[in-house]
């Protein structure tokens, strides 16, 4: 059976193997509409058809969910290369409709907008590979980071809530709430995540509406859309286009050798294999400055693709090393998420995230819409997750080789922590409890109890670890061995160990990262929100030479 995910791994019964006749047709069929639907973006252009050589005051290298609001940013006073490795989200139905998102994560392809791998700890993952990057498959849910991760991080409330707003002003919306988030959200309340916090984008202990980049339409709005901010004068976007390195010169100053490599430049392979380079500007308005936005694994992976990493690790693989920076890669995380399923007696269209309750320690969220075959034919089931806030057990990234394209090795450790686990079975034990409510009641047969539930999932989740007999008894073990991913990765380029508080690379000159990979927890309920808002605040604060 292929595997059928919706921000989780579960067994379906439909067929979608990649390399199929039926993937050839979808290719034309999303090529065809991708040229119809095309953005009014005359700067976005396909890497084949770049220069050989470029020259910029700023490079971004990843078009993702903080490169785009960055490049849009930047653009109004610089010239800047945003360079993506995927295509354009626009005209893709899988990416552009909420009935499309399984369809999105399901379809596999050497150029498709989800890149499959699977971590070494044996958890099915999904990576962005599109000019929007994670939102552009992901379940939409929008909020914010709470005032605390906000100081944590070190950032200007009032400019992070300017930042915030920009943001919101062109991508977010309020969700039309659906039976089954309507009885979720009661039988939260019911189950003691109190107090009501009603609609909001801000991060506030109890239950609430969030905020959703799915329009009332049930189209999908991306980071990608950001890029309408953007001085077309002074940007060029090109997709398609895989960094294979960035390069680096020692410079002299008063005749004498600096310490430091300098960072001039980014050498890129475009789908044809032709190789490009984009260097910085000599003598610009600006200092000039590459910076990496390719997210947890993809920014320590060229990091250390260009030298810069654990210098042993690097030269075992013939990469000359640059900076022996034992830190990259180092301290990588993923919120470990845990399901339950429940088939539902009631019909379940589509649905994003819409509403979320917040604990210490953990979040819970549902998805609905999508048949395991559970039951009679028309049964349709529905999905409630919980994901470990902050989670304590942390990995590592290591290269497998020297190919940019293919993906790096990375262990995460779940549950390595004890606490780790408790935090898992408390989250759980909420669900349960969420379940069992009247509130809930319409949405699950009244014969099936929370303990078949259990029962049940643990024979649909889908993931590479072993399974033990206790998996349907004791929720210990139930989250070690079903544990999966909401594909909220971060770390390997940490603030303080790789990176300074402005984001420049500790021992380069002319570098920073500026993505998820610099932090050491996932804010808020779900980062894109603030991961978008940090490309805004980064491209202000570097435009007005405050960082």
């Amino acid at each position: 059976m292929a595997e059928w995910r919706l921000e989780t791994c579960v067994k379906s019964s439909d067929d979608l193997n990649p390399g199929s006749a039926k993937d050839e047709s979808i290719d034309s069929a999303i090529a065809a509409s991708a040229q119809a639907g095309a953005p009014p973006y005359g700067f976005v252009k396909n890497a084949t058809h770049a220069p050989r050589v470029s020259y910029h005051d700023y490079i971004i290298v990843g078009g993702g969910t903080a490169g785009c609001p960055l490049a849009a940013t930047l653009s109004e006073r610089f010239d800047v290369l945003l360079l993506e490795r995927g295509g354009s989200p626009y005209g893709n139905p899988n990416i552009s409709n909420l009935a499309s998102q399984t369809n999105n994560l399901a379809y596999i392809t050497p150029t498709s907008p989800a890149q499959s791998f699977v971590s070494e700890d044996g958890v099915i993952m999904r990576r962005a590979r599109c000019l929007g990057g994670g939102t552009c498959i992901n379940a939409g849910f929008y909020s914010r980071a709470s005032r605390q991760e906000v100081m944590d991080m070190g950032l200007n409330p009032k400019l992070v809530d300017q930042s915030f707003r920009w943001v919101e002003r062109e991508v977010v919306f309020r969700p039309h709430l659906t039976g089954w988030t309507s009885a979720l959200r009661a039988g939260l309340l019911e189950a003691g995540v109190t107090p009501d916090n009603g609609f909001t984008y801000d991060h506030l202990d109890g239950t609430k509406v969030g905020g959703t980049i799915f329009d009332p339409a049930g189209h999908r709005h991306t980071a990608a859309d950001l890029l309408k901010y953007a001085d077309p004068a002074r940007i060029t976007v090109l997709v398609r286009a895989t960094a294979q390195r960035i390069l680096f010169r020692n410079v002299t100053a008063g005749g004498h050798r600096k310490k430091q490599p300098q960072a001039y430049g980014v050498v890129y392979k475009d789908l044809d294999g032709n190789i490009h380079e984009a260097r910085l500007k000599q003598g610009s308005i600006s200092a000039g400055e590459i910076i990496v936005s390719a997210g947890a694994l993809g920014s320590p992976q060229l990091l250390m693709l260009s030298g810069v990493g654990p210098a042993d690790h690097l030269r075992s693989l013939g990469i000359e090393v640059v900076l022996d920076q034992p830190m990259v890669g180092q301290g990588i995380a993923d919120n470990p998420m845990n399901v339950l399923v429940v088939p539902s007696p009631e019909p379940l269209s589509p649905t994003s995230i819409q509403v979320v309750g917040i604990r210490p320690g953990y979040y819970i969220e549902s998805l609905t819409g999508f048949s395991f075959g559970v039951g009679n034919s028309s049964s349709h089931t529905g999905v409630i997750v919980e994901k470990l806030a902050k989670p304590l057990s942390r990995g590592y990234l290591r290269l497998k080789n020297v190919d940019p394209e293919d993906n790096p090795s990375v262990t995460y450790n779940y549950f390595t922590e004890p606490e780790d686990v408790r935090t898992c079975v408390e989250a759980m034990q909420t669900i349960m409890r969420t379940v069992d409510t009247e509130a809930f009641s319409e949405f699950r047969y009244p014969n099936q109890t929370v303990e078949y539930l259990q029962n049940l999932t643990a024979s649909l989740v889908v993931n590479n670890r072993a399974r033990s007999p206790q998996d349907a008894t004791s929720l210990g073990q139930y989250c070690k061995d079903l544990v999966n991913t909401i594909y909220h990765f971060h770390g390997g380029c940490e603030v303080g160990k790789v990176v300074d508080h402005d984001y420049r690379v500790i021992g380069v000159d002319g570098l920073r990262v500026i993505d998820g990979s610099t932090f050491n927890f996932s804010p808020g309920t779900n980062p894109q929100a603030t991961l978008m808002m940090l490309g805004r605040y980064m491209g202000l604060l570097i435009g007005r030479g405050g960082k």
